[in-house]
């Protein structure tokens, strides 16, 4: 009774957090990004989306990512795991390089990382 006690407990653990399984037990099929990216006015803190591009790079893997939302997020790494650095620019701007983001796999999804960028005026 002890281990299926243990074994319940790490797939409750296992399964909870962003992972999503439906009511039969399976996982959910709805895509998942890996990167949530909001970009900022560094001065203001406005909210930037026009114009703003970011590309994410895991090795020789690179993507631009695509604006959905209002105000502005970029999204990508669609239930793709890996390490990446972020790319921000926009004209006006300075060009910002991000630190290594890691992205990790659940067990039914991405586990989906948001991160704010905040771009200095030129």
């Amino acid at each position: 009774m002890k281990n299926f006690a243990f074994v319940l407990l790490l797939f409750v653990f296992a399964c909870s957090g962003d992972d999503t399984i439906n009511d039969s037990g399976n996982c959910t099929e709805e895509a998942r990004a890996g990167l949530n990216v909001t970009v900022k006015n560094a001065i203001t803190g406005v909210v930037l989306g026009e114009g703003i591009t970011v590309v994410a790079a895991d090795g020789t893997y690179t993507e631009t990512l695509e604006s959905f939302e209002s105000p502005s997020v970029f999204a990508g790494a669609w239930e793709r795991a890996g390490n990446y650095t972020l790319t921000v620019s926009s004209e006006g701007y300075q060009t910002h390089v991000t630190e290594i983001i890691p992205v990790t796999a659940g067990v039914c999804h991405v586990n989906g990382e948001e991160v704010t960028v905040m771009l200095q005026p030129e």
